[in-house]
């Protein structure tokens, strides 16, 4: 059995977190000792390693209670966890294509500046009406 601390130190989870899994019902409660410490078994432990690798990927607590509900039933449905990871991964092409065209924006705004002028073009540019929408949308108007 293991305390909190070493719960945390042996899965990269840090200790709140932990907790919220525990509040939100992503890991369930552990036992208790007689003081009423929090005691993690290695199967805890565990199970908090594979949420944390699962929230390095990137994936929302949603898909990890599914994927935490699959490991348990013992009928790992690869198919269904297939799905769901290229589901993300759609996702996360698309991120990464805003994230590209955030820097192409940035980029063009910043390249109008100079040093020592008193109007500054980037801020004007951010000023304008239409820019509310959103830096990713004014590439192509930039």
């Amino acid at each position: 059995m293991f305390t909190i601390g070493k719960a945390s130190e042996q899965s990269g989870v840090n200790m709140e977190t932990i907790r919220y899994y525990e509040r939100e019902g992503i890991v369930p409660k552990p036992g208790r000792s007689e003081g009423g410490r929090r005691l993690y078994t290695s199967d805890d432990i565990a199970k908090l390693r594979f949420v944390r690798r699962c929230r390095d990927l990137g994936f929302p607590i949603s898909i990890i209670q599914t994927f935490l509900s699959l490991t348990a039933l013992n009928d790992r449905s690869c198919g269904e966890v297939k799905t769901m990871a290229e589901n993300h991964l759609v996702e996360i092409n698309a991120k990464i294509e805003n994230l590209v065209r955030l820097r192409e924006a940035l980029l063009n705004l910043s390249s109008n500046c100079e040093e020592g002028t008193a109007a500054c073009p980037m801020l004007e540019a951010l000023m304008k009406d239409g820019f509310a929408d959103g830096p990713a949308e004014q590439c192509g108007r930039l």
